[in-house]
């Protein structure tokens, strides 16, 4: 997932020496049968929490601001009016931009901090106090983009004529699409302010209850979410079910707050989005994504059509292979019955990423290899540490970090090429700086998906026999009907949810409704869906910290999808554009960079290139029979 907040899908680290201090807990990560798993070092950003340097910073921030609203707010249509006015607004643009690195690194240090143990109340204090000092600084920083898009339309085209403000014309193009929904200043200033007491509450809150969770799967044995959710992939149906079960207990538990938190949020977005103007439920996501609604709802038409001949077949395939006319809904990534999993040692994963990488380009494996080479990765599984991983951006004048929960599962090597592709892509757009390196939901999506092809590719070309190879290739068809399909079922769960909370509270039973009817729509009859299913919702961080987050990686698996399909006709100079989109960060639209490609999202033939990809590797998967 890209790092564009810390959810239940981030990571962290330390406090003192800026390297994860919890207890030793795991063998592997002193070498066991996974190997010595990597723990990340956040001493490039600060040496810990309570050293003079993020204090310093802290202060020098909030002088920052405020010396920055001082000397500008309400001048800068004048300052642009008035001699070498376009330079001397580049000039200011400059100095937000160095603020915004300086804050972004002491949020980006708070939060990996915080992720690597949400349960540890030193951590917790620290983050919240960052969040708090953070939100009263750049309050001061509010007045520049809203007094940025006051500015007469024709004077600022005039003005970015000027080589040193057209450098910023992505960027002032970005803010000014958002100029139609931005409110009175003083409205703007109370939704910033109360942001931390709100949304932010909130999400902490999920957060901490979900890192805090325990799951009963053997009456001696507790687990947090990470190992129950990898036992639901374990070759004994036993401990699948039981895991499941552990699961649905623990959710049922704990549903009133699920669904408070739930019910509070959409209501909160549904006062934001009224008070903006938005129409649609989803358009503030698709705004921010910089995708139009339309594209996306060819996209999800063209998915939700699909169903029958992607995920229903498939596990009517996958069914028939168990030797059962339906499958339970713990057993939907079972491992395929015969094949024999052994652990994968990270030393294994590290290799055959890098490698699936350096055939493709030594430049790209290059990068990545930094993030072992210079421990930008965090691996282990630890207890209140957050579940899922991660690829956080940080900011420019720093580096990415990657946090994992590996657990020597090939999905887990696959997660790593997911991950790794995020980090290379936010290092190969950190030229662009704090303002336009960061890539919009949707794109973001693009590197990490390929980097998993990539590895993919490599890995199915070194099966060592046909049963190896048709594991390898289910593993790989359910992994993008996980991506695709689940992820439009998911946006479809999000929408209904939405669109009913603003006639009212929706019950915890109301939303386990929802959510086994789009379930029930994407799996198909050939997946029993059994009691206790009606509370998994309950865990998934995207709803809670990203609202229609979801769609982006559909659009992400489909694009590359088509990427991929370009690839193979044509590698000759591909990997050169492939490097010069992924560098471009934020400063050119979607259509711009998939043009070099004869690739155009708008074009609903577009999305249906990547669907019949899933579904000829289906086809595969049946002639292996």
């Amino acid at each position: 997932m890209a790092g564009q907040s810390f959810s239940a899908s981030s990571g962290s680290t330390s406090s003192g020496v800026a390297k994860a201090d919890s207890p030793q807990t795991k063998p592997d990560r002193k070498g066991g049968e996974l190997g010595r798993l990597p723990e990340w070092n956040l001493a490039d950003l600060y040496p810990g929490i309570d050293s003079p340097e993020i204090s310093a910073d802290l202060d020098r921030g909030q002088a920052d601001c405020l010396a920055f609203e001082e000397a500008h707010k309400g001048r800068l249509a004048e300052i642009l009016a008035g001699t070498d006015g376009a330079r001397r607004l580049a000039a200011i643009i400059k100095t937000y931009e160095g603020i915004e690195d300086r804050l972004g690194r002491i949020a980006s240090f708070a939060g990996l901090v915080y992720a690597g143990d949400t349960t540890d109340p030193a951590r917790a204090k620290f983050y919240g106090d960052v969040q708090d000092k953070l939100t009263t600084a750049s309050s001061h920083l509010l007045f520049f983009t809203l007094e940025l898009n006051r500015i007469d339309d024709a004077a600022l085209a005039e003005a970015v004529k000027d080589e040193a403000l057209a450098h910023w014309k992505p960027w002032l193009d970005d803010i000014r699409i958002e100029k139609p929904y931005q409110l009175e200043d003083r409205v703007e200033q109370l939704f910033h302010d109360k942001s931390v007491t709100g949304r932010g509450a909130w999400n902490r809150l999920f957060d901490e209850t979900i890192s805090g969770l325990r799951f009963r799967v053997e009456d001696s044995q507790e687990l947090t979410l990470e190992p129950t959710l990898n036992l639901l992939q374990d070759p004994s149906p036993a401990k699948r079910e039981k895991a499941a079960h552990a699961l649905a207990r623990t959710f049922k538990d704990n549903l009133r707050l699920f669904t408070l938190i739930t019910n509070t949020l959409a209501k909160d977005k549904e006062i934001s989005d009224r008070w903006r103007g938005f129409e649609d439920v989803a358009d503030s996501r698709h705004l921010s994504n910089r995708v139009e609604r339309e594209v996306v709802d060819a996209l999800v038409s063209a998915v939700q059509e699909a169903y029958p001949r992607l995920s229903h077949r498939y596990y009517r395939l996958k069914a028939r292979w168990f030797g059962l006319d339906q499958l339970n809904h713990w057993d939907r990534n079972a491992p395929l019955p015969k094949v024999e999993s052994t652990p994968i040692k990270w030393e294994d994963a590290r290799s055959t990423v890098l490698e699936a990488y350096a055939g493709f380009s030594p430049r790209m494996a290059g990068i990545a290899q930094r993030f072992f080479d210079e421990n930008w990765i965090d691996a282990p599984v630890r207890p209140g540490k957050a579940p899922g991983a991660f690829a956080h951006p940080t900011v420019p004048s720093a580096h990415p970090y990657v946090l994992l929960n590996y657990q020597g599962k090939t999905r887990d090597v696959m997660t790593l090429a997911h991950e790794l592709g995020h980090g290379v892509h936010q290092v190969l757009a950190g030229h662009n700086g704090a303002l336009m390196a960061p890539t919009p939901l949707t794109l973001a999506e693009t590197a990490s998906v390929f980097g998993e092809m990539l590895t993919f590719r490599a890995l199915l070309a070194q099966a060592a026999s046909p049963a190896q190879k048709k594991a390898m290739l289910a593993a790989k068809v359910e992994d993008m009907i996980n991506t695709v399909v689940r992820q439009i079922a998911f946006y479809s769960f999000e929408r209904k949810v939405h669109v009913e909370r603003r006639q009212g509270e929706l019950t915890a039973d109301r939303l386990g409704e929802i959510w086994l009817s789009v379930q029930t729509d994407s799996l198909g009859p050939a997946i029993k869906i059994g009691p206790g299913y009606e509370t998994f919702w309950t865990y998934i961080p995207h709803f809670i910290h990203s609202p229609f987050y979801v769609y982006a990686y559909a659009f992400g698996d489909c694009l590359v999808n088509s990427l991929y399909a370009v690839y193979e006709k044509a590698h000759e100079g591909f990997a050169e554009r492939y490097l010069s989109m992924l560098a471009a960060g934020g400063t050119k639209h979607h259509s711009e960079l998939l043009a070099p490609f004869g690739l155009d999202a708008r074009d609903p033939a577009f999305w249906q290139i990547g669907l019949n990809l899933i579904e000829s590797m289906i086809v595969e998967l049946e002639g292996m029979e």
